[in-house]
């Protein structure tokens, strides 16, 4: 826990690892969206701008035409109106049926501009308030009319009304239908609201020269007026119109302006502005004027139709730039789905094999790396050859997932040779110890086989006899000690039996194993027997349960072991009275015990390695091997031997009745023969080198027949090097190292009575179990890192 007031440390953020799989599909969806949003902004863009030139070619057939016939029929009312009020006789009498005409025009105009899907529903704002003001003033037209038959007023007021109506006509037509939205067909626009402009300047010239009456004289404000009106539509047709005219409506231009009449009408202009003459009420106007109304009837329905046919051009490219519109609109969904559906086929199809090949690498490595790799490291330790083509290879591939692969392989392949490597040194180390064991082995067979001669001669020295005894089990240690470096070398023991061994003789040669082996109190079943060819494996470990269980319990306990049969084979439990050990401690004991450590395990565990050792045998025996606490405090273990490993009962009665004397000889040894002092039968067989003497002059009997050794058995060599086979350690026969006392019948225990130990018997017995448990904690102190 951090001090009070300092700052506890940030914690640690963890990255979000996204899968492979999800960047893939982000990376096909990203782009397909974006693409797929720009062709629909762009398709809705076009179809807009569709609809909205199908709008106006709609407006315009609709509302268009009707205004041009309005603006038209105005014009010659106005005309007429004039010439009336300058007292021509000639527009009395048609005057009211144009008047007729223009009323229909008007009617038609606000009917059609009047309805819902009028031009100003479509496009409100300035359009819209062109429309209201054209009504507003045909709203006044029959005013204007009753004061132009009464004469009220002047004629400029009543012509400058006709003039205000067919410029707001011309206003509504360039602000409804000049296609502001689209470049090319305002540039196509211009020409027809020029060629509307220029047809009423020379409408306003018609209606100058109709004001100067049958006296063919002008105020000078009308004369100003039709000077304006001749410069204007000469500059909007040189300007505005004839550049810009498509080649038919050129055609027809050129024709018009070629015809009489246009040059009566040109003619006449040009007289008026060069030869006019000033009066103090007017302008004389001359003569040739007369000529006007007959060249401008002529000419005036021929440029009326070409006003109408550049309208009705602008209307049909607009229908036509619709329909191509729609057409680009219908090429790129349909261009554009066929490229999101290649797109997105690409993407999957290569999202799936990239998918596939990674799963096929991962389920490659994951099964070279849980299954192939550690059998490889298993064999290689077992020192068999192994298949290089069960290992990935090196196949040189340019793409990324197969740089991949080659750089598992190459791992896989350093690995590999890292662990045969080690194998050789492990298997070179084991025939080195194992060599320095046999070697060792021999030495202490000879030491032993010494011993036991040095007790036959000096046995009548009961105190140099306890020496030798004492002198016997340290010896018997360090065998069993030389016997565990090749076990854990990977040799085996050697076994001479040849018969198989009762549980009880089989407990009691394990016990002689032990120092303190009057500490053990054995209980067996005598009608359960071992195989002969595992009988010296079995001894071995129960000897080293029994000798870890004597050091690590009080000296005047008890270590209580007891053999029956179980339905797995036969349960031997071996039980101390040590001192408590934490369930942490049982399980890295068990540990020890089901598992092969390496060297450097052993290095640091080199002064505990009894339970390695009988795991070691263990795993050979197919045995189960568990240290749990004991009901009495203290620490049982618990060896489960198959049933494999026992004789069954019809074969043990058989061996029992032809090889009885043979069995039974380790549990009960015949009285020895009279000889000088305590006679001993030889505990040890010697080795094939050494032969065993009598002293010369004692006087003991004649040597028993010879033992047969122990079967040498070499440990598995190396294929290549025959020199590298192991020697085999010295050879024992059991039993034949226990003394006269182990091998005669147990007295039976005396029965329990009142316990006569004084308090200080009892001091001492707690003293021996508070030392007992020192000890252990030194043990189990010593192991920790």
């Amino acid at each position: 826990m951090a001090p009070e007031g300092s700052p506890s440390p940030p914690p640690v953020r963890r990255r979000r690892t996204v899968r492979l799989r999800t960047m893939l599909v982000c990376l096909a969806v990203v782009p397909t969206v974006a693409m797929g949003t720009q062709v629909a902004v762009t398709a809705q863009r076009l179809l807009a701008q569709s609809e909205h030139l199908r709008a106006d070619v709609e407006a315009g057939e609709r509302i268009g035409f009707p205004l041009i016939r309005l603006m038209t029929e105005l014009q010659t009312e106005r005309a007429m109106t004039a010439a009336r009020w300058a007292g021509s006789a000639e527009a009395d009498g048609s005057l009211p049926e144009q008047r007729a005409e223009t009323d229909r025009a008007a009617a038609e105009f606000r009917r059609l501009a009047g309805t819902g899907d009028d031009s100003g529903a479509q496009h409100p704002g300035q359009g819209e308030g062109r429309l209201g003001a054209v009504s507003g003033r045909l709203d006044l037209l029959a005013s204007y009319r009753k004061r132009v038959d009464a004469h009220n007023g002047s004629a400029e007021q009543a012509v400058a009304y006709y003039t205000g109506v067919v410029d707001d006509l011309i206003r509504v037509y360039q602000d409804e239908f000049s296609h502001a939205q689209d470049a090319e067909l305002a540039l196509e626009s211009r020409p027809a609201v020029a060629l509307f402009s220029a047809a009423e300047m020379i409408a306003r010239e018609d209606t100058a020269l109709a004001l100067a009456g049958p006296s063919r004289e002008l105020p000078a404000t009308g004369f100003s007026a039709f000077l304006d009106a001749v410069g204007a539509h000469r500059y909007l047709y040189d300007t505005w119109i004839v550049p810009y005219l498509p080649p038919a409506e050129l055609a027809s231009y050129d024709k018009l302006t070629g015809s009489d009449a246009w040059q009566t009408k040109l003619r006449i202009e040009n007289a008026v502005v060069a030869n006019h003459k000033d009066t103090a009420t007017g302008v004389k106007l001359p003569a040739d004027v007369d000529g006007w109304p007959a060249a401008h009837r002529t000419f005036a329905p021929r440029l009326a139709a070409l006003n109408t046919d550049r309208a009705r051009g602008v209307l049909a490219h607009a229908d036509a730039k619709a329909s191509r519109l729609e057409t680009e609109v219908s090429w790129l969904v349909g261009a554009s789905g066929g490229a999101l559906l290649l797109v997105t086929a690409v993407v999957v199809l290569t999202t799936r094999s990239v998918l596939r090949r990674l799963s096929r690498l991962h389920t490659r490595t994951v099964a070279i790396a849980e299954e192939t790799l550690p059998e490889v490291v298993a064999r290689l330790q077992r020192g068999e050859a192994v298949d290089p083509q069960a290992l990935p290879a090196v196949r040189g591939r340019q793409d990324e997932v197969g740089q991949i692969a080659d750089a598992f392989a190459r791992v896989v392949a350093v690995s590999v040779d890292g662990h045969r490597r080690l194998a050789a040194e492990r298997h070179g180390f084991g025939l080195f110890a194992s060599g320095i064991a046999s070697r060792t082995g021999n030495l202490v067979s000879r030491q032993l086989s010494l011993t036991e001669d040095l007790q036959d001669t000096f046995g009548h020295d009961e105190a140099l006899l306890a020496q030798l005894m004492r002198s016997d089990q340290l010896t018997v240690g360090m065998r069993r000690q030389i016997e565990n470096l090749l076990i854990l070398a990977g040799g085996e023991v050697p076994d001479p039996h040849t018969e198989p061994m009762r549980v009880a003789d089989l407990l009691r040669e394990a016990a002689a194993e032990v120092e303190d082996f009057r500490r053990i109190e054995r209980h067996a079943l005598d009608e359960a027997s071992v195989q002969p060819h595992v009988i010296s494996q079995i001894s071995h470990l129960l000897a080293e349960l029994l000798d870890n269980a004597t050091r690590f319990s009080p000296p005047r306990s008890k270590v209580v072991v007891r053999a029956e049969l179980v339905a797995d084979g036969l349960s031997v439990e071996i039980e101390d009275r040590g001192p408590r050990v934490s369930p942490a401690g049982y399980e890295a004991m068990n540990e020890r015990l089901h598992s092969a450590p390496p060297y450097s395990v052993l290095a640091e565990n080199a002064h505990r390695l009894g339970l390695f050792v009988v795991g070691h045998l263990a795993d050979q025996l197919d045995a189960r091997v568990t240290l749990r606490r004991s009901v009495y405090g203290g620490t049982a273990a618990v060896v489960i031997l198959p049933g494999g490993l026992l004789v069954p009962a019809a074969d043990e009665a058989e061996h029992g009745r032809a090889a009885a004397p043979a069995e039974r000889g380790p549990a009960r040894d015949p009285e020895p023969s009279a000889a000088p002092g305590p006679a001993r039968v030889p505990v040890r067989a010697s080795l094939p080198e050494p032969v065993r003497g009598t002293p010369p002059g004692a006087g003991d009997p004649p040597a028993p027949a010879p033992v047969p050794l122990r079967p040498e058995r070499t440990l598995p060599a190396r294929p290549t090097a025959a020199a590298d086979a192991r020697p085999a350690l010295p050879e024992r026969v059991p039993q034949t190292h226990l003394t006269r006392q182990l091998r005669g019948p147990r007295a039976p225990e005396p029965a329990a009575g009142r316990d006569t130990e004084t308090p200080e018997e009892v001091a001492d017995a707690w003293a021996d179990y508070e030392e007992g448990t020192k000890k252990v904690e030194a043990e189990l102190g010593a192991d920790q890192p």
